[in-house]
């Protein structure tokens, strides 16, 4: 880092903007295995929260390594830059006021730490939601067939497979997706911010997905979700 730099302050500060916009942000910290329910959760409840007139914003690992992160790999090195900078931009939106929805792997616990550090040395609630699925399950989904390639040695170094996966040993939330529907999921979530003042929600708005309208969600239609939204 350059020496030659200095940190300037705004006019407003925190306080002020969350007054003057009505919300306080915070982080939502998806962690889990490929495919097992990261993305499609967190869309789930971004959609949600929008509807409940909720400013929120989903950042997305498959996403994010089409722009910002394209240069990096899926070395350990690699990986733990992609959460350095991702957990970088998160703390921006969120110092901005918005709930922000960070649903990446970030299969090293060191990284999640740092990241969650990050938010509360600038006094910003993190909150980490470990998405839950076994090994066999998330390979039954698999709707990108990266664990089958992964199994043939046709990918290197994937998470679950041939490279480590941590698990949280202390989340705010633990969501098992191999037994929840989507919408019980989210409803978890969305209590969790209700019970600790985090979000008003003013309406009684049901948690639905584009596919949910007509019938109830249950495990196999959360697998088969995810065929359409991976990670």
């Amino acid at each position: 880092m350059s020496t030659n730099i200095t940190w300037h302050e705004g006019a407003v500060t925190q306080i002020e903007r969350q007054q003057l916009l009505g919300q306080k942000g915070l982080t939502l910290w998806f962690t889990g295995l490929s495919a097992s329910g990261k993305s499609t959760l967190a869309c789930v409840l971004e959609q949600h929260l929008l509807h409940c007139g909720i400013a929120s914003y989903r950042l997305d690992g498959d996403n994010i390594r089409h722009g910002l992160n394209k240069d990096m790999g899926f070395g350990p090195k690699d990986r733990v830059e992609n959460i350095r900078r991702i957990a970088e931009v998160a703390k921006l939106f969120a110092d901005a006021t918005l709930i922000t929805l960070v649903s990446f792997i970030s299969p090293y616990r060191e990284d999640r730490d740092a990241a969650r550090k990050l938010h509360e040395e600038s006094g910003i609630p993190f909150i980490e939601i470990y998405v839950d699925a076994p090994l066999e399950i998330v390979e039954q989904r698999d709707p990108k067939g990266l664990y089958k390639k992964a199994k043939a040695g046709e990918i290197k170094e994937f998470t679950g497979i041939s490279a480590p996966y941590e698990a949280p040993t202390s989340p705010e939330l633990h969501i098992r997706t191999g037994e929840l529907s989507i919408e019980d999921g989210a409803k978890l979530i969305v209590d969790y911010l209700t019970e600790r003042g985090y979000c008003k929600f003013e309406t009684t708005k049901r948690i639905t997905t584009a596919s949910s309208d007509k019938a109830e969600l249950n495990s196999q239609a959360f697998t088969n979700k995810i065929g359409e939204i991976v990670n």
